[in-house]
């Protein structure tokens, strides 16, 4: 977890925050309406409630009566929750309130208070047809970041890993000619003409990975690898910028100078980057598969019915749940069933719904994301999660083959 601001943000915190973003980023306004309103930690909320009440009475020139009405009533109900704060929290605080559109001409008020995962700098007030998201955005990128290069004589692979993501930078073919036996001083020629080329390829490698990585922020470290001595040689002749080279953590023997060398890469250096994320994750990953292979499935379970179940019966000891989920936990009264829960892919329309079960309209009294319905049974028995990124080839694997979520058991619960 992040230490921002002497406060804690836990995976759920952060999780909330990226899918509010999701939501917000999608609304759109009819007009200049939809207000973002970003106050620091440092800024007084009197201050913040003077400035908006200026912004209330200017509203007052504004020509269309429509709009007039839309500004005036979302600046009111950011005042009224202002009165909630005392002080701002330890990142601040950012409001997005606003008549959104809907279908046809229609419009729903929409409102979002958020707390950030990093301090706000600045005080912000916008009024506009979309809210006003790029600070937030830039939150979200990872800011640890790590430089990979995976090299021999015939081609290189310069790659980024951030978080969880493993990305290409560049693949460069060396044209480096191959050795072949020649006589005389034609060999000797030769010989010095690859030698030449090579010199080359390396300043070319040495070039990018400069341009790359010298100024980039958040760099932690540069793992490189290859197949041969090639690796080992780029790095002893000093090939790299000299603030580079002390970057370097370790080189490692991979198969592969292509963009699955880099991943094989990653996989080598697995104990040098024991606390990443993306390693964490591997490692729960594994752990679940290596049982899902046991007679009867070990100590593992998955299917959401199974592995809600288990949860009930405090048998989960850890909770894998992918952060790529889309979908809604709703609880329905049927006047025939009863009460009765069901996970749909997306809210329905209104507070009425067919029963699944018997077809009959129910009335719907609870809608919450998924993610936060399994965060809060988990909670419930002591059960720890741990969310998966979609973005690895593990965390793909669990959203697609496993429905997004897997238990690791403390007591075997049989088949």
């Amino acid at each position: 977890m992040d230490e921002v601001a002497g406060e804690t943000l836990s995976d759920r915190q952060k999780y909330d925050f990226k899918r509010a973003l999701e939501e917000i980023k999608e609304l759109k306004g009819r007009g200049t309406e939809l207000i973002s309103v970003y106050v620091p930690p440092n800024k007084q909320i009197s201050d913040v409630a003077a400035y908006l009440r200026e912004e209330l009475s200017q509203s007052s020139n504004i020509k269309s009566q429509g709009t007039r009405k839309n500004v005036q009533g979302a600046i009111q109900s950011i005042l009224a929750r202002l009165k909630y704060f005392k002080a701002p929290p330890a990142n601040g605080v950012i409001f997005f309130v606003g008549e959104v559109s809907t279908t046809g001409d229609q419009t729903r008020m929409v409102q979002y208070v958020l707390e950030p995962p990093e301090p706000i700098t600045t005080f912000v007030y916008r009024c506009d047809s979309d809210f006003y998201l790029e600070p937030l955005l830039d939150m979200l990128v990872d800011k640890k970041v790590f430089g990979l290069l995976v090299i021999d004589r015939s081609e290189a692979t310069i790659g980024i890993l951030r978080g969880r993501r493993i990305s290409v930078v560049r693949n460069l073919p060396s044209l480096v000619p191959s050795k072949h036996r020649m006589g005389g001083q034609s060999a000797q020629r030769f010989e010095r003409l690859i030698e030449i080329s090579a010199n080359e390829y390396y300043k070319k490698v040495s070039d990018i990975m400069t341009e790359t990585f010298l100024n980039m922020e958040g760099l932690q470290g540069i793992l490189i690898g290859g197949p041969g001595p090639t690796k080992d040689y780029f790095v002893k002749e000093g090939y790299l910028h000299h603030e580079l080279a002390k970057k370097i953590i370790d080189t490692f023997d991979t198969g592969y100078t292509d963009e699955y060398g880099l991943k094989e890469l990653v996989e080598k250096a697995k104990d040098k980057l024991y606390d990443l994320d993306l390693m964490r994750e591997k490692r729960y990953i594994q752990q679940f598969l290596n049982e899902v292979r046991k007679t009867e499935g070990g100590l593992s379970v998955y299917g959401e019915e199974q592995i809600r179940q288990a949860i009930k019966n405090g048998a989960v000891d850890t909770l894998l749940v992918s952060e790529g989920l889309r979908k809604r936990r709703v609880t329905l009264d049927c006047p025939n069933c009863g009460t009765l829960e069901v996970t749909l892919d997306k809210s329905p329309e209104g507070l009425m719904m067919a029963c699944p079960k018997c077809g009959t309209a129910g009335t719907v009294t609870k809608d919450i994301d998924l993610v936060d319905d399994l965060f809060d049974r988990a909670g419930l028995m002591g059960t720890k999660v741990e969310l998966i990124s979609p973005e690895s080839e593990e965390g793909e694997m669990l959203l697609k083959a496993f429905g997004g979520m897997a238990g690791l058991l403390r007591f075997s619960i049989g088949v």
